[in-house]
């Protein structure tokens, strides 16, 4: 395994100097016998534990150097899960207030560990999916001039993939890749 330079100090300055960076595994069983080698990103080594940390802060540092937000800004954004970890993440360290809404059907223990990070978690029926969280976020954004971060079309979701993601796979490949998967939810991962 290579060891990338930065992660060879003990003592991290900040968890979201920890976002990024993970290693790859062989997946042995999956490839076994099939002449392939298959590799799986361990995404889940990031300190909120999966790769929408990437996002989470990507999205709110483009923010911060476009002007957007400044200390003690409030963010929203709906959710239904692990952006909305990341984004708890993020703004905890960072200062940040942040609501997050999501349908009430969603676990007991998300939204528990949203509200562990400080976020102020508001949840819809159930029956309006996404759609009613959605709409909930951008009419507090609207009402109280909240920054709406935007996880579905802002730039600095597959721009992250491209600067970070991506460019890791392929120097811990070697350079050797033939093919991705990738789950699909905003779409950032492979735009």
């Amino acid at each position: 395994m290579t060891v990338s330079p930065e992660l060879t100090s003990p003592i991290a300055s900040s968890a979201l100097d920890l976002i990024g960076r993970t290693p790859l595994v062989r997946l042995s069983r999956i490839s076994h016998g099939g002449g392939a080698t298959v590799l799986g990103k361990l995404e889940a080594r990031n300190p909120g534990g999966s790769i929408k940390d990437r996002i989470a802060l990507a999205m709110v540092e483009a923010a911060e150097r476009d002007g957007l937000i400044a200390p003690g800004a409030t963010l929203v954004e709906p959710t239904s899960g692990n952006t909305g970890i990341g984004l708890a993440l993020v703004c905890a360290i960072k200062g940040y207030k942040l609501i997050l809404t999501m349908p009430e059907d969603r676990t007991v223990e998300r939204r528990r560990l949203l509200a562990r990070f400080g976020a102020d978690v508001r949840l819809t029926p159930a029956v309006e999916g996404m759609s009613g969280a959605v709409w909930l976020a951008a009419e507090l954004a609207k009402e109280h001039g909240y920054f709406m971060p935007r996880q579905f079309d802002n730039p600095a979701n597959p721009d992250v993939h491209e600067r970070t993601t991506g460019p890791e796979i392929f120097a811990d490949a070697s350079g050797r890749v033939d093919a991705f998967v990738a789950g699909v939810g905003t779409g950032g991962t492979i735009t």
